[in-house]
């Protein structure tokens, strides 16, 4: 059976929770002149335009069973794309036993579960600090599934298709469904951690933080990688080419870029652009 967008889907029996999964990912770079600055948003640009999200949420859509009925795509001037997926559920009868599992989802070509109509989507914001040497990458991912099945099993796959320093992942159960005798459901799974969705080896790799509500079924996780490596954060060159005492002052200066997105607020003291006149007063001395 194929459907198509002008099909009536009907709704007969059917699960009203809405599943919601919110996946935001940051990438950080330091970008020390305007030109470095304009490059890394070109090669973010190119890296993560509309035609490679579209295959992004297409492999989404395969994981979680559900059929495209649209399409939306753009991508914008000066930087920046989005894509928005209209789905509905395929033609499953009965949804796997692996789909109400606290276990990281797979990284498949397609697997089968039952998914009712809803929609996925992705926005990318690339940007920089205006006076220091600092840029950053972030998408925003939304899975809203209505039915049976959790989102949270494209989870695994969405890690691994961005390169990412930070991760905050948030994910809800709303509305209620009824069972034959008429009682209220507002949860049909058992859940205590979006980390248990979480493979093993890539919560190895992070610091994580979760805060969550659980009688109004309200989870939250957040995740910085644990190991730095400055040569992962320089776009085009290496540390070896820095001046002596530079390194210390961009790391300085990464690290507290991502601990202020990681705690989601402003910790540092020093004036805008007091950092790069480190720099410059470092190299002076030498």
């Amino acid at each position: 059976m194929t459907l198509t967008p002008e099909q009536v889907i009907t709704l007969h029996g059917f699960n009203n929770l809405t599943k919601s999964l919110s996946f935001n990912m940051y990438d950080v770079c330091y970008t020390k002149t305007k030109e470095e600055r304009e490059a890394y948003i070109e090669y973010i640009d190119e890296q993560y335009n509309s035609d490679r999200l579209t295959g992004i949420l297409q492999s989404v859509t395969d994981i979680i069973g559900a059929h495209v009925l649209n399409i939306a795509k753009q991508d914008y001037v000066p930087q920046g794309a989005s894509v928005t997926f209209l789905i509905s559920e395929g033609p499953v009868e009965a949804a796997s036993t692996d789909s109400f599992e606290q276990s990281p989802g797979p990284l498949p070509e397609s697997v089968v579960m039952h998914l009712n109509k809803s929609h996925i989507t992705v926005h990318t914001y690339p940007e920089y600090h205006p006076d220091e040497g600092i840029s950053t990458f972030r998408a925003d991912v939304d899975v809203s599934t209505c039915g049976e099945i959790s989102p949270l099993k494209a989870l695994n796959y969405l890690i691994h298709s961005f390169d990412t320093d930070i991760m905050t992942i948030d994910y809800r159960v709303r509305g209620f469904t009824r069972d034959i005798h008429g009682h209220k459901l507002f949860i049909d799974h058992d859940i205590s951690s979006i980390q248990n969705y979480i493979p093993d080896g890539v919560k190895s790799m992070y610091d994580m933080i979760d805060v969550n509500v659980y009688q109004e079924n309200i989870f939250h996780t957040k995740c910085k990688l644990k190991q730095f490596d400055l040569n992962n954060y320089l776009f085009g060159y290496t540390k070896d080419k820095l001046a002596p005492g530079e390194e210390k002052v961009i790391t300085e200066q990464l690290k507290m870029e991502m601990d202020e997105i990681f705690y989601g607020k402003n910790m540092s003291t020093a004036p805008s652009g007091m950092a790069d006149e480190r720099v410059k007063e470092t190299q002076d001395e030498q």
